[in-house]
């Protein structure tokens, strides 16, 4: 599904990919707001076609372009148990602490806070875990 939001000038560019953090104190007078802050906490948005208008932007103190955006999958790791494909599950991040781990940034994905539900699209193979968690590689949505 397409959808219309803002980014930087140096973001907005065609296949571009970012994640969604969520709105900022800044944000908060912005009259333009509702077209930036309608997208969904921690999902990643790949930009498929730049519009004309731009703004000004007290956050990030610029200008920002208007955008279509598209929703895709990324890569995650979850516990074994949960890991069916089809499922709309809360997200839970490991709490290893293990930065070296391969899987590291895919059990602690940027954005996706503990509780946040998540649709699981895909499973992959087992992700191998330095301290024996039984961890499944997936792609979520």
């Amino acid at each position: 599904m397409i959808q219309l939001t803002l980014v930087s000038e140096d973001l907005a560019k065609e296949e571009n990919r970012f994640i969604y953090l969520g709105p900022q104190l800044e944000c908060k007078g912005c009259k333009v707001k509702d077209i930036c802050l309608n997208l969904e906490k921690g999902s990643e948005y790949r930009i498929k076609k730049l519009r004309k208008p731009t703004h000004d932007c007290e956050m990030i103190e610029g200008l920002v372009h208007v955008v279509e955006v598209e929703k895709v999958s990324r890569k995650a790791v979850v516990e074994k148990k949960i890991a069916m494909e089809g499922s709309r599950i809360s997200f839970q991040p490991s709490e290893c602490g293990q930065v070296g781990c391969p899987h590291f940034y895919e059990c602690n994905p940027t954005g996706v806070d503990a509780g946040t539900k998540v649709s699981i699209e895909t499973v992959g193979e087992k992700a191998e875990c330095p301290i024996g968690q039984s961890r499944t590689l997936v792609t979520i949505m």
